[in-house]
């Protein structure tokens, strides 16, 4: 049994299930490359006409995704994920250290979490670009539902933020990994045109964020 005082074995095998496409999958995958760590994507078709295969309930009891292993070691949920691999491997740190603009960083977590999510990449996205892809007819209702609460979304994202190089201070953090992969799928959907206009400052830092490594290695 491990003593949680020792170091963490940074040589071990990292794991990741999930699907390429996933937000919260290239959420963890943006911390692992923002950190360097080697890992492998093992996919996983949650959607799959037989269900969720047997194999994956046994990682993510509730058959979502991403789910996660370091060794012998095994997570899910995205925030519990990505925490570990912060403080678990060397390199950058992801989070502040100042704790109020790690406060902030958690604010604009939860945001993105529990508001921006399902409206910019749902109820947006999926409608709009995803429905025409795949042929079908886009919930007009659903979209201009979506559009005010995307409005109260990105107003408040520019003015949590700092006017620097990332969403908050000079460094990447939690924030910035959980908004590149929301704002990835978004500024794909025309709506996102008109709904842009007035947030300069966001603007700036997705067309610096998109230019990262990072996220050329984690397209879809």
């Amino acid at each position: 049994m491990r003593d949680w005082g020792e170091a963490v074995p940074t040589t071990e095998v990292v794991k990741l299930y999930g699907a390429a496409w996933s937000v919260y999958v290239r959420i963890v995958r943006l911390a692992l490359e923002e950190k360097q760590v080697k890992y492998d994507l093992v996919e996983v078709d949650v959607f799959a006409e037989t269900g969720v295969p047997q194999e994956h309930l046994k990682r993510h009891p509730f058959g979502r995704i991403p789910a996660f292993e370091h060794g012998h070691f095994h997570l899910y949920e995205t925030g519990a994920i990505v925490g570990y691999i912060d403080d678990a491997f060397p390199g950058c740190k992801l989070q502040p250290a100042d704790p109020r603009a790690r406060a902030k960083v958690n604010q604009i977590v939860g945001i993105l979490d529990a508001y921006a999510y399902r409206t910019l990449v749902w109820d947006i996205y999926v409608e709009r670009v995803v429905s025409a892809r795949e042929g079908r007819i886009a919930n007009e209702h659903k979209i201009a539902a979506a559009l005010p609460r995307a409005a109260v979304c990105l107003s408040e994202l520019t003015r949590l933020s700092d006017d620097r190089e990332f969403l908050i201070g000079g460094d990447v953090t939690f924030a910035d990994l959980y908004a590149a992969p929301m704002f990835a799928c978004f500024m794909q959907a025309p709506e996102a045109v008109s709904l842009m206009e007035g947030y300069e400052k966001l603007t700036r830092w997705w067309q610096r964020f998109a230019a990262r490594h990072s996220m050329s290695r984690t397209a879809p």
